[in-house]
């Protein structure tokens, strides 16, 4: 299966672990809860997919790498302790808490989330010392005497010996205690992951061309050479940080992330004629309506050129269309907050003094739930910044009224207002922009690529995405629809003409 289909069975699995009766019990008590093993290459997503689940389903997430641990850290430190066992006093060995499940405790208690993952990386390759006591966790969820609380899922993964020389191969003692699903790579599932986190535009184009070049192990005199998921995704973020800074991209930078010479060599060469086509066209000048000599530009472009291009002028385009559903989801939930405020205000009685205290009462709140969110590892990047945009706008607010020095409750809370519709004229503006960039956009695609795959490959990107399908789902595009019911008219006279031609008539 690949990262997407493990990730939804993981999901499934960990709501049906932690469904209750009417009593308030686990249906599958915690003991018959077997852990999941993700078995796949390293690099694929398998941490990275147990974030987003922890962040989707609110829940905690506690990740520790089994690697480093010793049997004493794993399990705790002994110590002796007193007994009375039929009037005679005993000295017994006990365990202190397991580092491992003192931490998802911490959580519990940090965050006040009782319910999460526990999420255990490279499981066969424990020491031999550790091994035995692993078997007792898988079954019992237990280090020592100390057990997992309950409402937590335990979740494994780990490479196969093949990509790791530290792999110890699992014996059948310890896999009928296991789910164990196999994950292999797949550029489609994690092109989609890419969209959401905007890996550079130079990655994704290349690997629409190369797909072959996503991931790649292999064996060559000069010894192992890979290419990863991780690798690309790490590749995205340094080029834009070397962009920004107006620096150097050149081989040995790409080949810190991409381990396999012919890769490196053949993203390079691509990178160049990228950096050409992002001169050639200007995309700003695109985007605004202004085509000027773009378009027989690109008509006479060879394909890669031209997938170059659609690539920039979408990942442009998409960029405004998620700051708008990011800002869109901020103005929501702050209208809730100044909500609150407002009825405070309308009790008889309010000052403006007791405003300032709820605002500030309510930005420490707010950053209290932040903290503990994201020490739970229950917290996606959209959400932190939309939690962060309103404990701004709250602490801008109360320092405005302070220096304003306002008596009177209705004019703090007027003062409030006038600053929240402020950010939604804002808004509105962003919006207006990112729609006339959109009809420039499909515009352009129409005189500069016809009805060729050009414009399908538009529209398939358009619909996957989550921030524009759900951009033009709320704010609509009529130019989406129209080529959409025409590509969908085209594919229905395509078939049909597939279907007499196989009646031989």
């Amino acid at each position: 299966m690949n990262i997407k289909q493990a990730k939804e069975y993981i999901e499934n699995t960990v709501k049906l672990y932690l469904k209750k009766d009417e009593f308030g019990e686990y249906r599958i008590p915690p003991v018959r809860q077997r852990p999941i093993f993700l078995l796949g290459a390293p690099g694929i997503g398998k941490t990275a997919v147990m974030e987003q689940i922890a962040q989707e389903m609110g829940i905690a997430l506690v990740s520790y790498s089994m690697t480093h641990h010793t049997r004493q850290s794993a399990l705790g430190l002994p110590f002796i302790t007193q007994r009375t066992y039929g009037g005679v006093a005993c000295s017994v060995s006990e365990y202190t808490m397991s580092e491992i499940i003192a931490s998802v405790y911490d959580i519990c208690e940090d965050s006040g989330i009782r319910e999460g993952i526990l999420f255990l990386d490279e499981i066969n390759c424990v020491s031999e010392t550790l091994a035995p006591a692993m078997l007792q966790f898988l079954q019992y969820k237990t280090f020592g005497r100390h057990r997992v609380p309950e409402g937590w899922v335990i979740v494994t993964a780990g490479n196969p010996p093949e990509y790791n020389k530290s792999v110890r191969e699992f014996d059948v003692a310890t896999l009928d205690r296991l789910k164990v699903m196999e994950v292999e790579p797949d550029y489609g599932v994690w092109k989609e992951y890419a969209g959401e986190k905007r890996i550079h535009n130079a990655v994704t184009s290349y690997l629409d061309l190369k797909k072959e070049h996503f991931y790649r192990i292999e064996m060559t005199a000069k010894g192992r050479s890979y290419v990863t998921a991780r690798g690309w995704e790490d590749l995205s973020e340094i080029l834009a940080l070397h962009e920004e800074e107006n620096l150097p991209v050149d081989g040995a930078l790409v080949g810190q992330y991409l381990r396999n010479d012919r890769v490196a060599e053949e993203f390079c060469a691509y990178y160049e004629l990228y950096r050409k086509y992002k001169n050639d066209y200007n995309i700003v000048d695109i985007l605004d309506g202004r085509f000027g000599g773009a378009v027989p530009k690109a008509k006479e472009a060879p394909f890669d050129e031209r997938l170059s291009l659609l690539g920039m002028l979408l990942d442009a385009v998409q960029g405004d269309m998620k700051e708008v559903m990011e800002q869109a989801a901020f103005l929501t939930d702050l209208k809730n907050v100044l909500k609150g405020v407002g009825s405070l205000a309308e009790k008889e009685g309010c000052s403006a003094a007791q405003i300032l205290e709820r605002l500030e009462a309510l930005s420490q709140a707010r950053r209290k739930m932040l903290d503990s969110l994201q020490n739970a590892g229950a917290l996606s990047q959209a959400d932190r910044r939309k939690h962060k945009s309103v404990i701004r706008f709250l602490e801008d607010a109360h320092r405005e009224l302070r220096v304003r020095g306002d008596a009177e409750s209705q004019a703090a809370y007027g003062f409030l207002k006038e600053c929240f519709r402020a950010q939604v004229a804002g808004m509105k503006c962003e919006t207006d922009k990112a729609q006339s960039r959109l009809r420039a956009l499909f515009s352009f695609a129409e005189e500069a690529f016809g009805q060729g795959n050009e414009l399908l490959i538009l529209l398939t990107e358009l619909t996957a995405g989550s921030a524009s399908s759900r951009f033009i789902a709320a704010f609509g595009s009529p130019e989406y629809g129209r080529l959409s019911e025409d590509m969908m008219l085209a594919q229905r006279r395509d078939d049909l003409k597939e279907r007499i031609a196989a009646l031989d008539l």
